[in-house]
């Protein structure tokens, strides 16, 4: 215990917990006339996830690397069952109903992809060819990805699909796998908006396409649309001004002209509310957040801790990046919620476990192959 608690990195707790409980805030004074009681549901996933990511620290990462096969049938099993028996809700069948709760195993596949990835890489490292390797990470990725994508979930699988890059760059890959994956990904999204659906084809749903595309032209004005939504997320940050307004002046957010803004678009009511030094008090959390978890890639002792800290660090970043992006016009809407701030139990608890991992990477230094050096 004594070890457990000198080790923690406690600037990465501070920095989570500060961030969900600016979340918490924005929640509590934005959704006062939404019904439901937000805030208490939201306090008490950030709670479960935060006695999580205590627990998480604590376990070797030795023994969660052994897991690899376990956590990777989950995976799949849970994706699959999704597709079965899962919930509807507003065009998506992506949650599993548990009583009076909802678990997403998309969003819980994002961590247990990136521990399984990394054991894989790091256990056969010296079995396969790096060429052989790649293509065992892409099919370890690929079909889990494939049934997140069917249900459907585009955002969640772009996720997936930066976590795999960041955790091959670190692990070097080729720049010529790279060239390759991107022409890929370059060819199958022609074809999937464009080609495809011209010939009345649709793999992906046309509202997705709608809402994927409407950054590029926001020209639908009509409530309910992504440019809608885009527009009036737009007006709501310019609003906001240097200091915001407040809660009782964020009229965008406050009456209902951004839709539904208490989850993927959670950062047009810091802009509004809390204005330019609200919003870039925020963005220097997170940029403190990813800079501890790079400091752990750079300084782990083996090369699992250090895959498992590019993939974490991979998705937080890509989720800040497109959340952000895509509520100012600069990035698709694609339903990326915002880390530790949107409204949801399964992704809040997913990022306090991921940063539990890291933490447990941190606190188990050791000289073997799981150790890191003291940060």
């Amino acid at each position: 215990m004594r070890h457990y608690l000198r080790h923690l990195d406690y600037l990465l707790i501070a920095t989570a917990v500060s961030i969900s409980a600016f979340g918490l805030w924005i929640i509590k004074n934005s959704t006062a006339s939404v019904p439901g009681n937000l805030y208490a549901h939201q306090l008490l996933y950030d709670v479960v996830g935060a006695a999580g990511m205590l627990i998480v620290a604590a376990v070797p990462p030795s023994f969660v690397r052994r897991m690899l096969w376990p956590l990777y049938g989950f995976v799949i099993l849970s994706c699959t069952a999704v597709l079965a028996v899962g919930v509807s809700v507003l065009g998506g069948q992506r949650w599993i109903s548990l009583g009076p709760f909802q678990f997403q195993p998309s969003e819980f596949s994002k961590l247990l992809l990136t521990v399984g990835l990394a054991a894989l890489l790091a256990g056969y490292r010296n079995r396969l060819s790096p060429g052989w390797l790649t293509l065992a990470g892409l099919a370890f990725v690929g079909l889990p990805a494939l049934l997140v994508f069917k249900e459907p979930d585009l955002g969640t699988t772009l996720v997936l699909l930066a976590m795999l890059l960041g955790v091959l760059f670190v692990y070097g890959a080729s720049w010529r796998h790279f060239a390759a994956m991107g022409l890929t990904v370059v060819v199958v999204a022609t074809m999937a908006l464009s080609i495809l659906p011209s010939a009345g084809i649709h793999v992906v749903p046309q509202y997705q396409i709608d809402r994927f595309t409407s950054f590029l032209q926001p020209t639908s004005t009509q409530f309910g649309t992504a440019g809608y939504q885009l527009e009036h997320s737009k007006l709501a940050i310019q609003h906001g001004g240097v200091t915001g307004t407040g809660p009782a002046g964020a009229t965008e957010t406050r009456l209902g002209y951004v839709p539904v803004f208490w989850t993927d678009f959670i950062f047009a009511v810091v802009g509004e509310e809390r204005g330019f030094v609200g919003a870039a008090w925020l963005l220097g959390l997170y940029a403190l957040m990813l800079w501890r978890g790079l400091k752990l890639i750079t300084y782990s002792r083996s090369t699992f801790g250090s895959l498992v800290a590019a993939g974490v660090v991979s998705i937080l970043t890509f989720q800040v990046f497109v959340n952000v992006g895509m509520t100012i016009g600069l990035a698709p809407i694609t339903g990326i919620p915002l880390p530790f701030m949107s409204y949801g139990g399964s992704s809040t608890v997913t990022n306090f476990l991921a940063v539990g991992v890291l933490l447990a990477i941190h606190v188990h230094a050791q000289q073997g192959d799981e150790g890191v050096v003291a940060l």
